[in-house]
């Protein structure tokens, strides 16, 4: 079974204590989690090891499956820090963000570059909040304690389009670096398919 290892350490969990931790519903009959990802609501069922979700009743896929258990695990109730920060200058992030694990940002220039209000349109329905930086800029929440804000500058004749990811200062705190990363993919995938 994919995310085995997560799961494991997902069933020992105590449900209220977890669902205070990550802002979610925790129902002990059956043992079950109530969570939202990207604006759309998933049922974490702990006894049969499976996450589908609340519409549509389909099973989750293996990145949001573990965003999910990795997020239930180590989430913490704390503040969000409301301070944007690069990954590189979250705890180790300068180490891990980089090579195989740098963020895909290319696939954002090449999507919303020429036209950087498509931002909006990709957003639509994934609860977003807009900003006045770059050309284009949102937050959005793609778990309950982790928002991630994206940032597009349009490319010209002079400069090429740019586009940045950026975290609230406790995302290391709620994540470890590994399933951070698979978030990003997960918004960006989510992003990129909403105007392709």
């Amino acid at each position: 079974m994919a995310n085995e290892g997560l799961w494991q350490q997902v069933v020992k969990l105590n449900g209220d204590e977890t669902a205070r931790r990550a802002k979610c519903q925790y129902l002990p009959e059956p043992n079950r989690y109530t969570i939202v990802l990207l604006n759309r609501e998933y049922i974490v069922n702990v006894s049969e090891k499976q996450i589908v979700g609340a519409k549509s009743q389909s099973q989750a896929g293996f990145a949001e499956e573990l965003c999910i258990l990795a997020y239930l695990i180590n989430s913490k109730d704390m503040p969000l820090a409301d301070k944007l920060t690069p990954p590189q200058s979250l705890r180790d992030g300068q180490f891990f963000f980089r090579g195989p694990h740098s963020l895909p940002t290319g696939k954002l220039e090449k999507v919303f570059g020429d036209s950087p209000e498509l931002l909006y349109n990709a957003i639509e329905g994934l609860g977003t909040k807009r900003h006045d930086f770059g050309d284009a800029a949102i937050t959005l929440y793609v778990l309950p304690r982790i928002p991630i804000t994206i940032v597009i500058w349009r490319g010209d004749e002079e400069f090429d389009a740019r586009a940045s990811v950026l975290f609230d200062q406790t995302a290391a705190d709620q994540l470890p670096l590994d399933a951070l990363w698979m978030t990003v993919n997960t918004t960006m995938k989510a992003l990129v398919g909403a105007v392709t």
